[in-house]
This record gives C-alpha cells, sequence and structure tokens, in this order.
C-alpha cells in the first residue's frame, strides 16, 4: 500500500503495520517513563520525583455524532477515562480539542459538550485546557474531538496489557459487540429495528474496586478492532497462551442477529464500556463480586484461562472444537470511535 486507507485506523493488522513501519520509527526518544510509544499500551507513564502520572491520547470521529446510547462527548469522556482506567490510573484531568464543521449548529455542539462534562464531573475529573477549530463547510463532516487524559497510578505500578501470568482468569466485564452493532444499526440505510443500544459507560468506579480486591495482573478495553483485537494483545504481550470459551462469552441477542445477518464477527465489533482482565484465581471472586456492584459491569463473567504454551488465543467452539482467534484485518464499519 502507497496510500492511507480506511483500514489503516481501525485496529486490526494494517493499522498495526502502520504504526510499526512508518509512526513509530518517526520518532527518536519515546518514553521518559516505564511505559511509552513503542509499547502501544493505552497511554504512557510521565515519572517524577515524587509522582506517576498516567497521560493517554485519543481522537474522536464517530459517525453520527448522536448514536443509540450516547453522542460524540459521552464516548470522548468515556474514551478516555477507560483508557486511564485500564492501566490502573486514577482520572484526574482532561483537555480537549474540538474542530467543527462551518454550519454546524451550535445547539448540537453544547449538547455534545454537555454530556461530556456529565460523565467527567461526577468522577472528579477537570477539563483544564482545550482548543476550537473552524473548517469551511464540506471539508469536515461535521464535528471530531481529540482528547488527553491525565491520571495518577492508583496502586505502586502501572497495569500493562503484557502483565498476565500463566494460570490466570480471563475476565470480561460485559457483553461485546454492543457498540458497533448499535452504531451499525443505527446508520442510514439500514432499516433493522432493535432496541440495542451502545455500551459506552466510564469504567474507573468498579475498575477502582477491583484493584482495591488485588490480584489484577493485565487490562485492556476491546475498542477498535473489538474484543479479538483486545484478547491477542494480552497474550502476545504477556508471551502467553489464552483460551477461552465460546459458550462463556456475553453476547446479547441482538448482537448475535445482527451479525449473522451481516456476516459480521461479534468478537471484532467494538465495545466502549467494557474491559478484559487477566486476573490471580485467588481474587477471580472478589473481583466478580465488586463488579457485580455496578451497573456497568454487573453482567462480568470468566470467559476462559492463561497458560503457558504458544503466543496465541484459542477458543473452544459451541460445537465442542477448537479454532485459533487472530486480529481482524480492520474494523468491519469505520469510524465507531
Amino acid at each position: 500500500m502507497t496510500q492511507i486507507e480506511s483500514a489503516h485506523g481501525a485496529g486490526g493488522r494494517v493499522m498495526q503495520r502502520l504504526l510499526e513501519g512508518v509512526i513509530i520509527p518517526s520518532f527518536g526518544r519515546k518514553k521518559i517513563g516505564t511505559i511509552g510509544l513503542e509499547e502501544m499500551d493505552d497511554g504512557a507513564t510521565i515519572q517524577t520525583e515524587d509522582i506517576d502520572l498516567l497521560v493517554c491520547t485519543d481522537a474522536h470521529t464517530i459517525h453520527p455524532v448522536f448514536f443509540p446510547g450516547g453522542d460524540l462527548g459521552t464516548l470522548a469522556a468515556c474514551g478516555t477515562i477507560n483508557d486511564l482506567a485500564v492501566m490502573g490510573a486514577k482520572p484526574l484531568a482532561m483537555t480537549n480539542t474540538v474542530i467543527v464543521e462551518e454550519g454546524f449548529e451550535i445547539a448540537e455542539l453544547k449538547k455534545v459538550l454537555t454530556s461530556l462534562n456529565e460523565i467527567i464531573e461526577p468522577l472528579g475529573v477537570a477539563m483544564i485546557a482545550g482548543d476550537t477549530k473552524v473548517m469551511p463547510k464540506g471539508t469536515l463532516d461535521g464535528l471530531i474531538m481529540s482528547t488527553t487524559g491525565i491520571g495518577i497510578c492508583y496502586l505502586d505500578e502501572p497495569i500493562t496489557d503484557g502483565g498476565a501470568k500463566a494460570g490466570d482468569d480471563v475476565i470480561i466485564t460485559g457483553p461485546i459487540g454492543d457498540h458497533g452493532t448499535a452504531l451499525l444499526a443505527h446508520r442510514e440505510g439500514l432499516k433493522f429495528k432493535t432496541d440495542l443500544v451502545s455500551d459506552v459507560a466510564p469504567l474507573w468506579s468498579p475498575i477502582k474496586e477491583c484493584l482495591d480486591v488485588g490480584g489484577v495482573h493485565a487490562m485492556k478495553d476491546p475498542t477498535r478492532g473489538g474484543t479479538a483485537v483486545a484478547l491477542n494483545e494480552i497474550a502476545s504481550k504477556s508471551g502467553l497462551e489464552m483460551e477461552i470459551d465460546e459458550n462463556l462469552i456475553p453476547v446479547r441477542k441482538a448482537v448475535n442477529s445482527l451479525c449473522e445477518i451481516l456476516g459480521l464477527n461479534p468478537l471484532h465489533m467494538s465495545c466502549e464500556g467494557t474491559a478484559l482482565m487477566a486476573v490471580d484465581p485467588s481474587s477471580t471472586k472478589g473481583i466478580l463480586a465488586a463488579l457485580g456492584r455496578a451497573p456497568q459491569t454487573r453482567d462480568a463473567k470468566v470467559i476462559g484461562k492463561l497458560r503457558e504454551g504458544k503466543t496465541r488465543v484459542v477458543m473452544k467452539t459451541a460445537v465442542g472444537g477448537r479454532k485459533i482467534i487472530q486480529v481482524p484485518y480492520g474494523e468491519p464499519i469505520p469510524r465507531v470511535c
């Protein structure tokens, strides 16, 4: 490929090749803490004499701006909070760059910003800086945002997506694929009737309770590329084999039905309020209890196990066979986050 395609931003194999072959090699100094650009985690650490800060950054280009269960502001807030949360960071502050197309309704912009604030204010997160740009009509599709999150390490060390250990249980905090499938069903030209809504939600509060229980070794939120990408990142970065059970993976009936009709895989559909965890089995019961106390994670389940072996993800299928779960080529639908 000599030009950028939509798949380059979709979280799959093509995006990984772009990051590893073009973007990351473009920079010399790539970290000022233990986690930096080359680790390709959800954020990075900034080490000072007194405190370890975690920083994440993300751009939000979802279409349409308003979707079942939320809007661009909800997504920007939750995406930023959750990137910090899965690294074990208490969120403290955010910055927000707003790039808006000429002609966009001010009332709709206010709705989006109100939605963002409704997520971060109850968590004590401050919006400390930002920038606003206006693009001429026709040069931008409505509205996009780019946020940076700043957090403080809740425990002595951050949680990485490569910290899993052999023997760990694999926990998913809720049903998979809700966000991507709800967005797909809502888009113009698709006439499916469903009450399915995005799972978009902030995860810091239930994750904090899990960290208090202890035994959390790795976490990842399955956004672009879906659960398949997140599972593979934990397995590959930890150097372990992961086996999951298809019968144990929570998938809503509406998600399964829409994916079957369209020839899609729920494992490839994005989530925006769900996390994967690799946890010490001695902590599993307490962590499931902690997750069960929060509405956004009350359907958490153990779906598999990590062990020594080939670095891969193997799924025991519903019919009793086994298959390798690979990283998808790209996101099945563009602009989901």
